[in-house]
């Protein structure tokens, strides 16, 4: 991934200044993330290494999202929305 295109996230998804480890910022950048290693997959589907790696994120963004959604749930709804997951 592009510092770039990190930072934007980062930046769009921070609770406060200098924030860079909330769920909502792991959530965003795990989707970027997988959204970017499905067009991989695509393109190279015997790529097998890769596609444990995407269900490795996949479980992990899994567990942020359920934790988010115990904690609170306004954060959840909003990350979710914003992301457009859970269609």
């Amino acid at each position: 991934m592009e510092k770039e295109l990190k930072q934007q996230i980062i930046t769009e998804n921070q609770k406060h200044e200098g924030d860079t480890g909330s769920p909502e910022v792991q959530i965003a950048l795990l989707t970027e993330r997988i959204n970017h290693l499905n067009e991989h997959l695509s393109v190279n589907p015997q790529d097998k290494h890769s596609r444990r790696g995407l269900l490795k994120m996949i479980g992990k963004r899994r567990n942020l999202l359920a934790y988010l959604q115990k904690k609170d749930i306004t954060r959840y709804r909003a990350i979710i929305e914003k992301l457009g997951l859970r269609k």
